[in-house]
């Protein structure tokens, strides 16, 4: 698992482009559980066949002077794939949710967020349109922790509103604590820093500028009073990004490698795999 999964004739080169000069004849290949390479006829087939839907969530939010605003999308995405290739179609990906909770970022340009009221509406949305069709496990797979409170709420709502239906949902990055542990992380780490740069390092490296990659605060020292509380744990105390961080990080993402990113991602869908497979057999 060391790769995103490679549909047949993906190695033929680049969308639209058989790998020869001057040929165009060769397209992008189909994955065959994303429900947006479905038929209306294979969807319905899947709702048998792929029991459990698969909904990345992520965020379009700033991660530094060095990374993308997708970065948390492509996170989930890219995990999404890998697990859903590891159930050989025993499970079917959903559309994304690339928008998420965020205004802790708004300071920093470029950032979206929705409301937690508007976030849960979509995911409940979402989950009511599958649920006519007949899915009833769905998991959200994160790659943005402003998105987790919220995921909690509504699988407390839905418990209620749709009690036949299992709704599950995990962070990433969360999940891999002994591989991100490798990184050596500063005593402040987080956005942004060590463990999300290894990441894209290893599935996006084309959206990482090692170039401006600068370290953040690595260190309580480094932060002021207020912050310093907030980032104590529990009690919870929020406050807004550009208070934690003059430039949106937290760490030092100068010390993440592909490596590394490859050891959190395959601990990640490691975990994620075998709680599916458990969860398909109950």
């Amino acid at each position: 698992m060391s790769t995103r999964p490679t549909a047949p004739d993906e190695s033929t080169g680049p969308a639209g482009s058989s790998g020869i000069s001057g040929s165009t004849d060769a397209a992008p290949a189909r994955i065959p559980w994303r429900l947006a390479d479905m038929t209306t006829v294979e969807a319905a087939e899947a709702v048998t066949t792929g029991p459990v839907v698969i909904l990345p969530a992520g965020a379009f939010e700033q991660h530094g002077p060095g990374m993308a605003m997708a970065t948390d999308t492509v996170r989930a995405e890219a995990v999404a794939d890998l697990v859903a290739a590891e159930l050989g179609g025993r499970a079917v990906i959903g559309p994304s949710l690339p928008v998420g909770v965020s205004p802790h970022h708004l300071a920093f340009a470029g950032t979206m967020t929705l409301t937690t009221t508007t976030f849960a509406a979509v995911v409940r949305e979402y989950v009511d349109s599958l649920y006519r069709h007949g899915w009833r496990k769905i998991l959200v797979v994160t790659g943005h922790g402003g998105n987790n409170a919220t995921l909690g709420t509504v699988a407390q709502d839905l418990l209620v509103t749709r009690p036949d239906l299992q709704f599950a949902w995990t962070p990433l990055t969360a999940l891999a604590p002994d591989a991100v542990a490798g990184l050596r992380v500063g005593e402040v780490h987080g956005h942004s820093g060590e463990a999300e740069t290894a990441q894209m390092l290893h599935l996006a490296p084309h959206l990482v500028h090692t170039d401006r990659l600068t370290p953040g605060p690595t260190a309580t020292a480094d932060l002021d009073p207020l912050s310093r509380l907030a980032r104590r744990g529990h009690p919870a105390l929020t406050v807004s990004y550009d208070r934690l961080s003059a430039n949106g990080v937290l760490g030092d993402p100068r010390r993440a490698t592909a490596a590394a990113g490859q050891a959190i991602v395959d601990t990640a869908v490691s975990r994620i795999t075998a709680f599916v497979k458990e969860w398909l057999d109950t």
